[in-house]
C-alpha cells in the first residue's frame, strides 16, 4: 500500500519558504497515512502525559506592515534533545502558529473578541498524529489589541477533556499570564487517567485559594474526541448519511464554515462516524489560508474551509469531490451517486434513528447524543462487515490471512454485497484489516462487542424459529 510523504513536513518547509523568500504552497498537497498494520495514529496508554507543549501564539507586524502569527511562549523549554528530536521539535513549532491563525492577515485590533475553540491534527513522518487544542481569545487590557492563542499539543485525542482544560487556561489569563503555569506544570505532572477515570489537581488562584479541579476521560475510547451535536444541528439526517457514504468510501470532502469551532467539530465528528475504521488519507480540520489548494489534491482529502475563501476554493481546479456548506446545511458539490452508495434498507434504518434522535426531547447531554448517533452507525458495521473473523486464516506459525472473496460472498442481500465489495477495496478497510491479521486473539473491544451480541441475537432468532 501506498505510503506518501508527511504533510507534517510540508508545512515546515512551506513555513521556511514563506518566511525567507515569500515563496507559494505550490507543494503542500500530500497523503498523510498510517503504515499498514499500526494501530490508531492517537496512540497513548493510561500515565502517559496529559501533553507535550503548551504555545501561545500571537500577531506580530512584519516589515512590511503585514502581520504574521509568532509564537511568543513555549512551555515547556525541552533542552539536550538529541539531534533528531531537535529536528522534530523545530518542524513542529514552525507549523502549530498557522494553524492557529489559518484566516491569514485579515485582522485589525479589536476591543471585543468572543473567544473560539478549535482543534488542529499534524501528521508526522511515521504516521503519528499530535493534536493541536487552541483557544483564541482576547487578552486583558485596554484599547484595541489582537487576540492570541493558547495552543496545548497533545498525541491524546480526547476533545472535551481539553476543552475543559483550556477553559481553566481562560480564567487564569483574564488574571495573569504568571497563574497559567503553575496550573499546567501540575497538568504535565499528573499522569492521563484510564477510561472512565478521574484525576484531580491542585491549582492556586490568587483571592480565591486553592481549585480543585476534577479532569474525566470518557469511558468510551472512540466518542473522545467528537461532539456529534454539532453535525446534527448543521446537517439533515439525508445529508449526514450522505455525508457518511462519501467518508466510507474515502472521497475527497471540502467542509465550508464561518467558525473555526464549527469546522474543527463537525470534522471530527465525521470521522467518528467511521468507527472501528480510521481515516488514514488527509484530514486538515482547518484549512490555513495560504495552503487553499489543499483541495487540489488528486488523493482523498477531509478538511475544513472558511467561508470568505469559498470563492477561492471554487476557482480551483478540483476534482470530483463533496462541499459541504455548513452555513446553509446544503451540499454546493457532489459527485450525484451519494444517496445510492449505502443498502437501501440499512440506510433506511440509520434514517429513522436519526430522525428520532431529532424529535425525542428526552436526549439532551452531550453524552447521550454521541451515544445513539454512534450506535446506528456501529450497527451499519456490525451488520455490513461484523463478520470478518470467520475469513481469517491462520497458518502455523500464527500469521492470518484474509479470505476476501468468501468474505464477500458470505453476504446474503444483493445490496449489501455491492457495497461491501467496494469498502474492502478502501485504505481503511485494508488497515483495519491488517492489524486483525496480526494477532489470532481478537480485540475484544466495543465494536467486537456488538459484533458478537450481534450475532448470538442471529442464533437465537434461528433457534425460534
Amino acid at each position: 500500500m501506498k505510503q506518501t510523504g508527511s504533510f507534517f513536513d510540508e508545512i515546515a518547509s512551506l513555513v521556511d519558504k514563506d518566511v525567507n523568500r515569500g515563496a507559494t504552497s505550490d507543494e503542500s498537497k500530500s497523503e498523510s497515512a498510517r503504515r499498514p498494520g499500526e494501530r490508531s495514529p492517537f496512540c497513548y496508554s493510561p500515565g502517559q502525559f496529559f501533553f507535550e507543549y503548551l504555545v501561545v501564539v500571537s500577531l506580530k507586524k512584519k516589515l512590511g506592515g503585514d502581520y504574521e502569527p509568532k509564537i511568543i511562549y513555549q512551555f515547556p523549554k525541552r533542552e539536550n534533545l538529541l539531534r533528531g528530536q531537535k529536528e522534530e521539535e523545530e518542524r513542529l513549532l514552525q507549523a502549530i502558529p498557522l494553524f492557529c491563525f489559518p484566516d491569514g492577515n485579515h485582522w485589525a485590533p479589536l476591543t471585543e473578541y468572543t473567544s473560539e475553540t478549535f482543534s488542529f491534527v499534524l501528521t508526522n513522518v511515521d504516521g503519528s498524529r499530535k493534536i493541536g487544542y487552541c483557544r483564541r481569545l482576547l487578552p486583558v487590557g485596554r484599547g484595541p489589541r489582537f487576540p492570541e492563542v493558547f495552543c496545548i499539543i497533545s498525541c491524546l485525542g480526547c476533545f472535551g477533556l481539553f476543552s475543559k482544560i483550556l477553559d481553566e487556561v481562560e480564567k487564569r489569563r483574564q488574571i495573569s499570564m504568571a497563574v497559567i503555569y503553575p496550573f499546567m506544570q501540575g497538568l504535565r505532572e499528573c499522569p492521563f487517567p484510564a477510561p472512565g477515570k478521574t484525576v484531580t489537581i491542585k491549582s492556586f488562584i490568587p483571592d480565591s485559594g486553592t481549585e480543585l479541579i476534577e479532569l474525566t476521560r470518557p469511558l468510551d475510547s472512540w466518542l473522545e474526541h467528537v461532539e456529534f451535536q454539532a453535525l446534527l444541528q448543521r446537517l439533515s439526517p439525508e445529508n449526514i448519511l450522505w455525508l457518511f457514504a462519501s467518508a466510507v468510501l474515502e472521497r475527497r470532502i471540502i467542509f465550508v464554515a464561518e467558525e473555526l469551532s464549527v469546522l474543527s467539530q463537525c470534522i471530527h465528528a465525521v470521522a467518528a462516524l467511521l468507527y472501528p475504521f480510521s481515516w488514514a488519507h488527509t484530514y486538515i480540520p482547518v484549512v490555513p489560508e495560504c495552503l487553499i489548494d489543499t483541495v487540489c489534491c488528486p488523493t482523498p482529502f477531509m478538511v475544513g474551509v472558511q467561508k470568505r475563501c469559498l470563492e477561492q476554493v471554487l476557482d480551483q481546479p478540483m476534482e470530483e469531490v463533496l462541499l459541504v456548506d455548513l452555513c446553509e446545511g446544503t451540499f454546493l458539490r457532489s459527485v450525484g451517486d451519494e444517496g445510492n452508495i449505502l443498502p437501501a434498507k440499512l440506510h433506511t434504518e440509520m434514517l429513522t434513528s436519526l430522525k428520532t434522535h431529532n424529535s425525542n426531547n428526552n436526549i439532551q447531554t452531550s453524552e447521550q447524543v454521541n451515544t445513539h448517533v454512534s450506535e446506528a452507525f456501529i450497527q451499519f458495521f456490525v451488520r455490513t462487515v461484523g463478520h470478518y473473523t470467520s475469513y481469517l486464516k491462520w497458518n502455523k506459525s500464527g500469521q492470518g490471512s484474509f479470505q476476501e472473496k468468501a468474505f464477500c460472498k458470505a453476504v446474503t442481500s444483493k445490496s449489501c454485497r455491492k457495497f461491501v465489495k467496494r469498502f474492502v477495496r478502501t485504505q481503511m478497510f485494508s488497515l483495519f484489516i491488517q492489524e486483525a491479521e496480526r494477532s489470532r486473539i481478537t480485540q475484544e473491544g466495543y465494536f467486537q462487542r456488538k459484533v458478537t451480541e450481534y450475532q448470538e441475537q442471529k442464533k437465537k432468532q434461528r433457534r425460534n424459529s
